[in-house]
């Protein structure tokens, strides 16, 4: 005879009643994980500058950042910020985010292409260089030079159009130039170039070799508060005395720049999840001092004529979400996605918590009440009978009892069910005595 097992509960039952709900649930959660609320992507594009540009070397210290959380950020070479805005508007670009400078767009425009911003980085001063005994006084004096601005994609032309144009000039009085910064600073020197105008963070290579080559000359904007009122997204920034060597009083005064700030702009699709991220890696890389910007001054919401992100807004006012603060970017990411899959279980756990009892109830004792089912047959059967069958039908009844009641012995059932199993077995014995009176 084999053993039966003992439980406090059946596991085979528990299963049958629990599995195709645990099974619907799970498909439940499953779909919310994965189509309410998408998982950020692993490999982002990144449209930085030229090479060995400041945008350039502060994009790859961004992909360093973000690889530090699995992240991949691929950095492309562009001509600058009018490129890279063109680009993050241009859904079949693929690029994600990149560098834009201040005015090189407006809000209307912005909203239209899906721009969003992530705010401001850093100061990025309009360096205007040039050669002479005499010092400038006034940008009408660059009538008739040879300018260099750099190709189209670069945010200086923009910008340099606007000065020109409140200083009473055109593009026609001045002769414009295209090169790049490396082959126009050379040009520059070999005095192919009079004037050299850039829009360049303190980190340029470039500028700083500028400020210390012999008679090489910076313009003053003396009248730098004056351009900030006529421009908005322009900043006065002070470059102060003996900021690029002091040891040699370089410079040997203080100079009045304008500045455009560069702006982290993406395309509205980036994942909300990214946008906290890049701007913790941006208070890394941009929020210590320099020469134009104080500790902590920047990542800011300021200084951007596109609309910074709702996202952006919160860790401006916030910092990062209280998560990320403690966790791993992906494992802070999965508890806030979270909510969504415990709203959803939620909206099931009550009814389920209803019927799911009832049915492991029902399919433990059903198990029990089926053999109730001979039972009655047997005693109808019994009553059927005439006269003359009925001794023959009792002796075929209780061979069948015999036989129900060895089934029944073999039925494992959890020992809270021990009452219904012992009161069948009461049954099959009340019936037997029945027939055995009867005959």
């Amino acid at each position: 005879m084999p053993k039966i097992k003992f439980t406090l509960i059946s596991t085979k039952d528990a299963l049958f009643a629990f599995g195709p709900i645990v099974l619907m649930v799970i498909a439940v959660l499953f779909a919310a994980y994965y189509f309410v609320d998408p998982a950020p992507g692993k490999t982002l594009d990144f449209s930085a500058g030229q090479e060995n540009s400041a945008y350039e070397g502060f994009a790859k210290q961004y992909a360093e950042e973000l690889a530090k959380n699995q992240i991949t950020v691929r950095v492309h070479k562009s001509q600058g910020s009018q490129e890279n805005l063109r680009q993050i508007s241009d859904s079949e670009s693929n690029i994600d985010i990149g560098f834009v400078q201040s005015g090189s767009t407006n809000q209307a425009d912005a909203e239209a292409n899906g721009l969003t911003s992530l705010g401001s980085l850093f100061y990025e001063p309009i360096w205007i260089f040039y050669r002479g005994k005499k010092e400038l006084a006034n940008l009408r004096e660059l009538k008739g030079q040879r300018i260099n601005l750099g190709p189209d994609g670069y945010g200086v032309r923009r910008l340099f159009q606007q000065i020109l144009e409140v200083n009473n000039l055109e593009e026609n009085d001045v002769h414009i130039q295209q090169l790049e910064s490396t082959p126009a600073t050379v040009a520059f020197i070999e005095g192919k170039v009079d004037v050299l105008v850039m829009s360049s963070a303190s980190d340029s290579l470039l500028v700083q070799m500028l400020l210390q080559t012999p008679g090489v000359k910076l313009f003053d904007f003396v009248q730098a508060e004056a351009y900030t009122r006529r421009f908005p997204f322009l900043s006065h920034v002070l470059l102060p005395r003996g900021i690029v060597n002091m040891g040699k009083d370089i410079p040997s005064r203080d100079y009045h720049l304008i500045s455009p700030t560069a702006t982290l702009v993406a395309h509205e699709s980036l994942h909300p999840a990214l946008i906290s991220l890049f701007l913790q890696a941006a208070k890394k890389i941009h929020g210590g001092a320099n020469w134009f910007s104080r500790q902590g001054e920047f990542p800011s919401d300021r200084f951007t004529e596109i609309a910074v992100e709702p996202q952006a807004e919160k860790f401006y006012k916030n910092g990062p979400p209280f998560l990320q603060r403690y966790l791993s970017f992906w494992m802070s990411n999965f508890l806030e996605r979270m909510w969504v899959l415990l709203i959803a279980f939620g909206a099931l756990a009550l009814p389920l918590s209803k019927i799911i009892p009832p049915l492991y109830v029902w399919r433990v004792r059903s198990r029990i009440y089926r053999w109730y089912g001979q039972l009655r047959s047997v005693e109808h059967t019994l009553d059927d009978a005439t006269p003359k069958q009925r001794k023959q039908i009792a002796q075929e009844q209780l061979q069948r009892l015999n036989e129900i009641e060895m089934k029944v012995n073999h039925i494992s059932i959890p020992l809270s069910y021990a009452e219904e199993l012992y009161g069948l077995r009461s049954h099959i014995q009340f019936v037997r005595k029945r027939i055995v009176d009867g005959e």
